[in-house]
């Protein structure tokens, strides 16, 4: 047994005392059979739930006592929650799910359905159909089951009488699902950090694997919930195309040496978590952008389930403050069940389930639960909560309820329940000693392994074949969506053109590919970069969306991990900071967290940098710090019209063969820029490249742009962005001076182009690094670091933005790099 292990609430001594209390049953029901006269969950079913809550709950036995001696590393567990094991019987094992971090038990019964070792009696799971959407309907509670069983469900099939467990010992003898025990393993090797665990490898504890459809979600609160949106959009877009016959492409969102399924069209999403997370700005987001989608007619079949247990760590959620802001979300149709009880959790969870699957709209679940044993290991309850309100959780454990359910009915003893709940524990207790002597990650090569996969020659076989297919068979296609002129028949183009030019190219080349965000479709953005492109591609391929940066960023996860390669654009670098956690947290995470199990493509295009005339800090930031210091991320800088088509092309094929996530950061004061050194010479303009040169122009992740400006031997200026026009103007006054002047592009933030720069710079060994944004923690630093590293002795000098937010008008000169400063730190090199 475990009870060495329980916490100061013996909750294990506890759960023993209550079954040895139990009456024995007059007479024995036959498992097939309904467990109570008003349900359609049979005996053997509730069994087998008995069995994946009891799974949980050793589990979170087991992980104290791991930690008890330094080997458990993660103590956050289920109980008091295992209720979730109803709502994951109600779903299909191929619904994909993003879950709370108390759903061990259902991600018991998740494994058990996989393994097809649980019979699937949702009410109605053969006959559940797709309606076209009704009209809004009241919110609900649960509602009792009728003659053809709850909600919109048809009547289950008749019990099986196979099903039948047997006489008495049949509850202990008959084997733990298989499920059961390879969740169990997976749970602890997660614990313990093994190298070994299915998904994150060790590098988290996680409850997710590919072929469950569970999909693993970081701790951060409430973050996942933009991402279900997406899903929940990203699925029914998928399934309308299946249905038309429209949908082909390759799946860009399954790893690309995995077996990830794709989900059947009348797929849900389904979404847990906590109840104090209803007050996070992620979930305010995802329920907002659910119902303003569903208010415009757009369906998005997720449901939500809010694990209410009062308390968000040592805060309580205020009586009736859940009920009241879930019943008050528009568009989100609201059920309510105890998830203490099994029978009204699973028939509730059902009736919900088959809501948002016949009428493809987001729905709430609101299911009570109690919080048992503490938030963590390390958390002393009796610090914030009486006695009083902890023994009367204890009262309401979902175990003990389940229990109290089969014996009453007659399904077993209490003493039956004691030996499986037993019998269970040491199969859990036998893994935890088990996966104790597996391997641990040891070198830093292991963890990075998965974090952002760069396979160069496979991203150049790709632009290659685009060009290829634009060339070939997709000719006339391409000639047909540019209305009879390709983009390198107009002439030269300024940088938006070419943007523009490039993502239709693009979404001709990838057919699940969208572009979205804040004025993109109708108006064609505000800058006119998407232009023209929902005329020729359609709203489904280019829409806008509501104002709100981080629904935006989840509906691009949710699309990537769809199946979809999504391009949203944040109309300015300012509006990121609303949504960092969206990239930080969720997006760049993924793969690390899956091994490249599940990846979530995307290239975020962001209008940025300073320089515009007004518009003040908002439409000038200059601030890319919080982005360069996020692991794996692509940040890409273009700041020529030429350069701009091959790297965005460059980062469409990361993200579809590498799984990437990519920031394209287009400076905007370069948008329509035409000229360099003067009025009317055209300088910064430049032709769109035919198919047949795409191969030959390809601009690989990493690698500079360098210019030479008279001889070049005399000093190496490294810029980006903006600064990349102001130094080549400044190379040229110094030229006329004898200066020569070698310019490098860096082109690319992450990863910055190292190999170059420390080539470039050892060629004259005088370097001026011009960064345009701010001296403390802007890219000039990451520079000047990689030149140290590398172990450059020449002379250095740096020219950056000030230390403030930029200002409107004339006083933003004061605070960004001029022309003169650049020229000024390059005379100051040569004087040394």
């Amino acid at each position: 047994m475990l009870s060495d292990v329980t916490t100061p609430q013996d909750l294990d001594d506890r759960f023993r005392e209550t079954l040895a209390a139990l009456d024995t049953p007059p007479q024995r029901r036959d498992p097939a059979r309904p467990v109570t006269d008003d349900t359609t969950l049979t005996g053997a079913r509730a069994l087998d739930l008995f069995d994946a809550q009891a799974t949980s709950r050793q589990l979170d036995l087991a992980g104290r006592w791991l930690h008890s001696f330094g080997e458990g590393f993660h103590t956050i567990g289920s109980a008091g929650h295992e209720g979730n094991a109803a709502v994951a019987a109600a779903l299909r094992a191929t619904d994909p799910a993003l879950l709370h971090y108390r759903s061990g038990a259902f991600y018991c019964v998740r494994a058990a359905q996989a393994a097809r070792s649980v019979p699937d009696e949702r009410p109605g799971a053969e006959q559940d159909g797709v309606d076209q959407p009704a009209a809004a309907d009241r919110p609900v509670e649960a509602a009792p089951a009728g003659p053809d069983g709850p909600g919109d469900s048809s009547a289950p099939d008749a019990p099986d009488p196979e099903e039948s467990t047997g006489g008495s010992g049949a509850v202990v003898d008959r084997p733990l699902q298989p499920g059961y025990a390879e969740a169990a393993r997976d749970v602890l090797r997660g614990m313990v950090a093994s190298s070994h665990e299915p998904l994150a490898g060790g590098r988290h504890k996680v409850f997710g694997r590919a072929d469950l459809a569970v999909v693993p979600t970081t701790p951060t609160i409430a973050s996942h919930l933009p991402r279900a949106v997406g899903m929940g959009l990203a699925v029914e877009r998928l399934r309308r195309l299946e249905t038309s016959g429209r949908r082909d492409g390759v799946r860009v969102g399954s790893g690309g040496d995995t077996a990830q399924a794709s989900w059947p069209p009348d797929a849900i999403v389904v979404c847990s978590f906590g109840d104090a997370s209803v007050n996070h700005a992620s979930a305010t987001a995802a329920f907002n952008t659910a119902g303003w989608y569903d208010h415009t007619g757009l369906r998005i079949p997720v449901l939500f389930v809010c694990e209410d247990n009062g308390l968000g760590l040592s805060v309580r959620s205020p009586k009736g403050w859940v009920e009241t802001t879930l019943r008050s979300k528009p568009g989100v149709r609201y059920f309510a069940a105890d998830g203490d009880d099994l029978v009204r959790a699973y028939e509730v969870a059902a009736e919900a389930a088959a809501w948002v699957r016949r009428h493809r709209r987001p729905a709430v679940l609101h299911l009570s639960t109690v919080r048992l044993m503490g938030h963590a290991g390390a958390d002393a309850e009796t610090a914030y909560r009486s006695a009083e309100e902890i023994a009367a959780d204890l009262d309401r454990d979902p175990l003990a309820g389940t229990a109290r359910l089969l014996v009453g009915a007659g399904i077993a003893t209490g003493g039956e329940l004691l030996a499986r709940y037993d019998e269970i524990g040491w199969q859990v207790r036998r893994i935890a000693e088990e996966v104790l002597d597996e391997p641990k990650l040891t070198a830093p090569a292991e963890v990075l392994a998965p974090l952002a996969p760069r396979r160069p020659v496979r991203l150049a076989r790709a632009v290659a074949d685009a060009a290829a297919r634009a060339a070939g068979p997709g000719a006339a296609a391409r000639t047909e969506a540019f209305g009879g002129r390709p983009p390198e028949l107009t002439g030269p183009l300024t940088l938006a053109q070419s943007i523009n030019a490039a993502l239709a190219d693009g979404m001709l080349d990838h057919p699940q590919m969208a572009v979205f965000g804040e004025d993109v479709g109708v108006k064609g953005g505000v800058h006119g970069v998407t232009r023209g492109l929902r005329d020729r591609f359609g709203a489904a391929q280019v829409f806008d969306t509501l104002l709100d940066e981080t629904s935006i960023l989840g509906l691009g996860l949710g699309a990537g991990l769809a199946g979809m390669l999504p391009v949203p654009e944040i109309q300015s670098l300012a509006y990121l900071h609303n949504a960092e956690d969206q990239v930080r947290g969720e997006a760049a995470t993924m793969q690390f967290f899956s091994q490249g199990a599940f990846r979530n493509p995307m290239v975020v295009r962001v209008a940025g940098l300073a320089y515009q005339e007004g518009g003040g800090h908002f439409h000038n930031d200059n601030s890319v710090a919080v982005l360069r210091d996020v692991p794996g991320l692509v940040i890409a800088v273009p700041a020529r019209p030429d350069d701009a088509a091959p790297m965005l092309r460059t980062c469409l094929a990361s993200a579809a063969v590498d799984g990437s996530v990519c920031v394209f950061l287009e400076p905007a004061a370069l948008y329509h820029t035409r000229d360099l050194y003067g009025d009317g010479d055209g300088e910064w303009l430049a032709h769109y490249t035919e198919p047949g040169a795409w191969t030959g122009g390809h601009v690989p992740i990493g690698r500079a742009r360098v210019y030479g400006v008279g001889s070049a031997e005399d000093v190496t200026i490294i810029t980006f962005g903006n600064g990349v026009p102001m130094s080549l103007r400044a190379a040229a006054t110094l030229a006329d001076e004898g200066i020569g002047t070698r310019v490098v592009d860096l082109r690319w933030l992450s990863p910055l182009p190292v190999a170059d720069v420390i080539r470039e710079a050892a060629a004259t060994g005088r370097v001026l690094v011009v960064d345009e944004t701010r001296r403390s923690g802007g890219v000039g630093e990451g520079v000047i670091a990689a030149l140290v590293d590398a172990g450059y002795v020449g002379a250095a000098r740096r020219v950056a933005g000030v230390d403030s937010f930029v200002p409107l008008g004339p006083a933003a000169r004061q605070v960004l790099v001029s022309e003169e400063a650049i020229t000024q730190g390059a005379r100051t090199l040569l004087a040394r």
